[in-house]
């Protein structure tokens, strides 16, 4: 099989290079190779290489920003995955692109599910769930994977900003009244490598089959449910740190876009088309800090409840 990764430098694609490398043939693509800010040229370029299989994992994710830069935000979210799927269908590949929890208001209060209906609160929330509908109208064969609160050891994100400022502040406020399940980027990607194994257990040359049969959205997140308040005392104590640390309404730390108070996803669908399920978010967190202290020859965590999880 011939796959090609777009977005080779994101969080979600840097992890995807280990977990797809040994699946078939990986051509890597980052913005250099491939902009989706300017999507007039992605069919041509997508089609001349003729994969079997593309994986999407590039975006525009600075949610703040994309509600003063809704254009640029609807061209990376929206026309570019639309290009990416009608380049699939051309060249009979199938499609894995990834959206995300903030297409949801954040008003209910038990996991989405993939029926409830989109209703996104924020620029970037639109922009994904327009997305997803490219995607759907223009690929014969695609899986939407909607993950949340992805955190990793690279890029932005709220892991790396609350050590950052715990190493440079001595109190921190944290916001406690929004609800979900953080999830580690390589999680997400390893959780791919399994799908993508299902899809061709039986003959690698159905499954482009297999994938239009089994085509729509699915939502992929860690288990448990937390908010970033807890989340951050947990990485605090899992790393050692202890800054001063008070919990806060979002209403006292007022953003340009507004976030989903509840943003926990049911992984019911996913779980058991694929047999796919992702441990507890206190578990792979532990782990990947764990990951962390390898890179810098610091000792484990002894409460891990599993050795770091490589790459597949």
């Amino acid at each position: 099989m011939h796959i090609l990764l777009i977005g080779k430098s994101g969080q979600i694609g840097h992890e995807l290079i280990g977990s797809l490398k040994n699946l078939g043939r990986l051509t890597v693509w980052g913005r250099n190779e491939l902009d989706l800010s300017r999507p007039a040229g992605i069919v041509d370029r997508v089609v001349a290489l003729r994969p079997d299989l593309i994986v999407n994992a590039a975006a525009y994710t600075a949610v703040d920003k994309a509600e003063s830069e809704q254009d640029l935000a609807h061209t990376v979210n929206a026309t570019a995955p639309g290009q990416l799927a009608s380049a699939a269908t051309q060249c009979g590949a199938g499609l894995i692109h990834y959206s995300t929890d903030y297409v949801f208001d954040g008003k209910k209060n038990q996991p989405y599910t993939e029926k409830d209906t989109p209703c996104p609160v924020n620029a970037y929330g639109l922009s994904k769930l327009e997305g997803e509908r490219a995607v759907s109208l223009n690929a014969e064969g695609h899986l939407i994977l909607r993950v949340c609160g992805v955190y990793g050891l690279r890029g932005k994100n709220f892991l790396l900003t609350m050590l950052e400022l715990a190493r440079q502040k001595k109190s921190l406020r944290i916001v406690n009244d929004q609800w979900g399940a953080p999830t580690w980027s390589r999680e997400i990607a390893n959780a791919t490598a399994d799908i993508i194994r299902t899809l061709s257990a039986d003959a690698p040359d159905d499954f482009l089959t297999n994938m239009q049969k089994l085509s729509g959205v699915y939502h992929l997140s860690c288990a448990g449910k937390t908010n970033w308040f807890e989340f951050a005392d947990t990485i605090f104590s899992l790393s050692g740190l202890n800054p001063e640390r008070c919990p806060i309404p979002s209403a006292e730390y007022p953003t340009p876009a507004e976030r989903p108070k509840y943003w926990i996803l049911s992984n019911e669908k996913i779980q058991r088309t694929f047999s796919v399920k992702l441990a507890d978010w206190k578990d792979t967190l532990t782990a990947c800090l764990n990951e962390q202290r390898q890179i810098e020859n610091l000792p484990l965590i002894s409460e891990s409840p599993f050795p770091t999880r490589p790459n597949l």
